[in-house]
């Protein structure tokens, strides 16, 4: 991660990676079933 100016927002885009990870393996489901995996993760950051 270039341009990480310090730990917290290193954090932040690490743990938004996960979740899309999460997303896409089917580890998180929303309530909409018909919703991309991109849309379930903008979604979640709401």
């Amino acid at each position: 991660m270039m341009g990480s100016k310090n730990f917290r927002c290193a954090r932040i885009i690490l743990g938004g990676i996960e979740t899309m990870h999460m997303i896409m393996k089917g580890q998180m489901k929303s309530s909409a079933t018909d919703q991309t995996p991109a849309e379930q993760f903008y979604y979640l950051a709401t």
